[in-house]
């Protein structure tokens, strides 16, 4: 009963640094909300549904540095074979796949008005949707494994293996003939969507404090990964 009492007060204690990080983050989404809907201007084609734009690319953005960051945590398990790691990569996968599924539905919500339909097999979205089930598969079978340390060195592997579907993502508008808008490289100028200094100002903005929230939900996610395994290791131990 004591040594529970002492996990629970080490492992639940929030970090102040989290508390503050978390109101900085939550005060910079409310900015960056007013800067995208009253203060951005409104793009002559679209019109208004193309603010969606914004939050689209930064979910976007979080979910491949998610997946990035789970890549590099498995890499570093399978070197080291620290807990560590797996509870980054796992907390990783979470946050990836939470804002690729909101990617998923920004985009759709984009697509109604502009294309006229929900959903198109259009080669980005299709290898999204490809990247987007690598990694709920990957968290359906991390909870089909019970051992600790076969599920960290299972995830670690499958993390890295599944890491390939986020650059062929990325580059299947500039190596499939698509519909899908192309904002930066070649191409760029066709996609209808030219980005004055004031929208480029607020993409970079919205990317910044996506970037952020990532950081922090990331933070939180870490933390409830080892909470969880701390409390499984101690009911293993009383078994």
């Amino acid at each position: 009963m004591q040594t529970r009492q002492k996990l629970t007060s080490k492992t639940h204690k929030t970090p102040s640094a989290l508390c503050i990080l978390t109101v900085l983050t939550a005060a910079a989404m409310i900015v960056l909300a007013a800067r995208v809907f009253w203060f951005t201007p409104r793009e002559a084609v679209m019109g208004d549904v193309q603010k969606v734009f914004y939050f689209h690319l930064s979910s976007a953005w979080v979910g491949a540095l998610a997946f990035l960051s789970a890549a590099i945590s498995g890499i570093g398990y399978l070197r080291s074979r620290r807990m560590r790691w797996d509870d980054i990569g796992s907390g990783s996968v979470e946050v990836g796949t939470l804002f690729s599924f909101i990617t998923v539905l920004s985009g759709m919500s984009w697509a109604r008005p502009i294309w006229n339909t929900w959903w198109t097999w259009d080669p980005r979205l299709t290898t999204t949707a490809i990247m987007l089930l690598a990694y709920v598969v990957y968290l359906l079978l991390r909870r089909s494994v019970e051992d600790p340390e076969s599920r960290a060195r299972f995830s670690a592997v499958y993390a890295i293996l599944a890491f390939l579907s986020v650059p062929v993502t990325f580059l299947s508008i500039r190596m499939l003939r698509t519909i899908h808008p192309v904002l930066f490289g070649a191409g760029s100028t066709s996609s209808g969507m030219g980005l004055s200094q004031p929208m480029l100002l607020t993409l970079l903005m919205s990317l910044a404090v996506f970037s952020l929230l990532f950081a922090v939900l990331l933070w939180h996610q870490v933390r409830l990964q080892r909470m969880t395994r701390l409390l499984e290791e101690h009911r293993s131990l009383e078994d």
